[in-house]
């Protein structure tokens, strides 16, 4: 209990949500590229489960003690997430070159869904971790908002649903995420700012090329 009182205070919230994500993705991350060594959407394989094993140790081992310590995690996790968004359009943009000139992995329906797969799931946890730290300044700064700065989920517009004192956690922002890759466009979360709604435009128009392509080739090579 104490441990965990403490993890809120150093990030606003538990750590622990979004260290189990990371921790699956992770595993998943590495079970595919075992799997497809030299087929995988990104060439430098090892490149993203790095950059992800990273971010653990960044939310495990850091214990800032000093506000100051505190916004220097925050922002060294912000630019770690930012890297994991840039190495998602990375895979995405090769998987669709993949496909446009009909690598191996194009040709087998398997691999080319768990490529495909694989890429979207880490989209949506690369977004979603970046909404968590981008909105509002992050957990800890949102821990002191009383108003919405860049998203206004379902509670913040209808507060009759929430109980008092209602904010959004890690949890919330990877719905988020998940959501907006599937309807490609807002659902129950409103941007507010532009940042939020172009993050979310880019996400969604990632999220459309995987489906419509990465689905259509893999029912092709199914015929």
């Amino acid at each position: 209990m104490a441990d965990h009182q403490a993890a809120k205070m150093q990030l606003g919230e538990s750590r622990w949500p979004p260290v189990l994500a990371l921790l699956v993705f992770l595993v998943i991350n590495v079970a595919v590229r075992l799997w497809l060594p030299g087929g995988g959407p990104i060439r430098v394989p090892w490149l993203l489960p790095t950059i992800e094993g990273i971010l653990l140790l960044v939310l495990l081992a850091s214990d800032p003690s000093t506000l100051g310590e505190r916004e220097r995690l925050h922002r060294v996790a912000l630019v770690l997430a930012g890297i994991l968004v840039a190495a998602a359009l990375w895979a995405t943009v090769v998987l669709v070159s993949d496909l446009i000139r009909g690598s191996r992995v194009s040709n087998s329906p398997d691999e080319l869904l768990a490529s495909g797969a694989i890429v979207w799931l880490g989209n949506n946890l690369a977004f979603g971790l970046l909404y968590w730290l981008m909105d509002g300044g992050g957990p800890l700064a949102r821990a002191t908002r009383r108003v919405p700065v860049d998203f206004a989920f379902t509670q913040h517009l209808s507060p009759e649903l929430a109980a008092s004192g209602w904010r959004p956690v890690f949890l919330d922002y990877l719905h988020l995420g998940f959501t907006n890759a599937t309807a490609f466009s807002p659902t129950d979360v409103m941007p507010l700012t532009h940042r939020a709604k172009y993050t979310m435009v880019i996400q969604s128009s990632l999220a459309l090329a995987l489906f419509g392509l990465v689905v259509a080739r893999a029912v092709n090579a199914l015929q």
